[in-house]
């Protein structure tokens, strides 16, 4: 691994820090949606080969099924996608709350994976550049699969890239059984771009 591509303490303490406060913002607008509290935990920072990408969603069974909405976005020399992996026996309790009347469906659970990825990944991926002084331009999110263990949703033949900076964020719904994961990962290109900002954020 090049020099470039090295996590130090300090910019992973930064990084962390600057995930906080955006994955709050994202989860504050969930919970005044769906008037309920999201449980937040420490963001997970690291710089990992790309083949290793399951390996980064530790809280989640590889066995278990999941489905998954992938949203690219770039900007100022910075590219990279989010995901949003939502467990399938989630999805029960999300409909409810969400005010989903009538048979689940996988058109149904589409729509919902879409509004919670729209809330979710719009508003961490606003935050976070607002807070690095970068503009971030966000394509369209497209379905990465439904009801697939997580090893196969995040297959390295999705991605070109070798190395990835990966952010993870588990969000839980108190009192109800909702758990989904928000993986934000940068590619291996941006990261001198980012290394610089952080060190602005740090002097």
């Amino acid at each position: 691994m090049t020099e470039q591509l090295l996590l130090n303490e300090e910019q992973r303490d930064c990084l962390q820090e600057l995930s906080n406060v955006a994955m709050g913002q994202a989860a504050s607008l969930l919970a005044r949606l769906l008037d309920v509290f999201v449980e937040l935990p420490i963001p997970k920072v690291n710089v990992i080969e790309i083949t290793d990408l399951h390996m980064a969603l530790q809280a989640l069974d590889g066995e278990e099924r999941s489905s998954a909405v992938c949203q690219g976005f770039a900007g100022n020399g910075v590219t990279g996608e989010a995901m949003l992996i939502f467990n399938d026996s989630s999805f029960e309790d999300i409909a409810a709350l969400m005010a989903y009347t009538g048979q689940q469906s996988d058109d149904i659970e589409i729509e919902l994976l879409m509004d919670v990825a729209n809330i979710l990944i719009g508003a961490f991926i606003r935050k976070f550049s607002e807070q690095v002084d970068l503009n971030f331009s966000q394509g369209h999110p497209t379905v990465l699969g439904q009801h697939q263990p997580i090893r196969d949703l995040l297959k390295p033949t999705n991605h070109s890239w070798h190395k990835t900076l990966s952010i993870e964020i588990s969000y839980n719904i108190e009192n109800h059984n909702v758990h989904c994961d928000l993986l934000v990962l940068f590619t291996e290109e941006s990261l001198p771009v980012l290394w610089k900002k952080i060190q602005y954020l740090l002097d």
